[in-house]
């Protein structure tokens, strides 16, 4: 289904974003005036934060690049660190990392916005995803390394972002999700988009996804110990702007599926 497809009353990124970080966690400072370097795969990305909201980026080898720019932290769980970043000379493009500074484990994902060309019916906010380390040794890192997983196959949540804004969502196999406004501008709407799902640590997991009807991607710390959500949207306004934007929530499981022997989803 394309973009174009979309119905008649269909909201725009823009409709639903405002307030839906409300009740987001704060951002904090406490990673400034540290150095982090994140050893990647097929690059290495040197983040230097110099205040709450500004931050020193260098990239070696990939595309290399640097620059000075804004970014947002938030402590998501006990030194796991959600950091989102925008980089001015790459502006179709924002910058998610989730790093844990005592297990040194890093996964960052991309979100960049591309033409409706490009995207031939496929979402036209794709996502990239690594996993990688803290620092230059990798044989330092402990516990667990981030991996795709299905462990959220067939769990259905209430996230409740604002008092005017409550989602379903349903984890239907490990390349979908199902999600239905309960409470907001977009009540009555529901979808199946392409998901992600990543475990990061205990009770711990990033799960993203990317819409077809509109051109919006999102990235999602899930922390299960504390029923939080913290994350971010990057899509295209209906006034065909580029945009990135806060969002969190306060999270409660609603149910799971069991599936008998051989008909697990895919």
């Amino acid at each position: 289904m394309t973009e174009q497809a979309r119905p008649a009353d269909w909201k725009n990124y823009d409709d639903f974003a405002e307030g839906i970080a409300t009740n987001r966690l704060r951002p904090t400072d406490a990673l400034v005036a540290r150095t982090l370097r994140l050893n990647l795969p097929g690059f290495v990305l040197v983040l230097q934060p110099g205040s709450t909201h500004e931050l020193r980026w260098s990239e070696e080898g990939g595309r290399s690049g640097s620059g000075t720019d804004w970014y947002e932290a938030i402590e998501v769980a006990t030194n796991t660190y959600f950091l989102d970043l925008l980089q001015a000379g790459r502006p179709q493009e924002a910058l998610t990392v989730i790093v844990n500074t005592q297990t040194l484990r890093v996964l960052a994902i991309r979100c960049r916005v591309i033409s409706a060309a490009e995207a031939a019916g496929e979402p036209r906010v794709p996502q990239d995803f690594w996993v990688g380390t803290l620092g230059d040794d990798a044989s330092k890192a402990s516990g667990l390394a981030p991996h795709e997983s299905r462990d959220l196959i067939g769990l259905r949540t209430f996230q409740t972002y604002s008092p005017n804004h409550t989602y379903e969502h349903t984890y239907l196999s490990s390349k979908r999700y199902a999600w239905q406004c309960l409470v907001g501008v977009q009540r009555g709407h529901g979808d199946v988009d392409l998901a992600s799902y990543y475990r990061f640590d205990d009770a711990q997991y990033v799960f993203t996804f990317r819409e077809f009807l509109i051109p919006v991607a999102s990235v999602f710390f899930f922390n299960f110990a504390s029923g939080r959500s913290t994350g971010k949207f990057l899509g295209v306004t209906g006034q065909g702007e580029i945009a990135n934007n806060p969002a969190g929530a306060f999270m409660q499981k609603a149910s799971t599926t069991s599936y008998p022997p051989g008909h697990a989803p895919a």
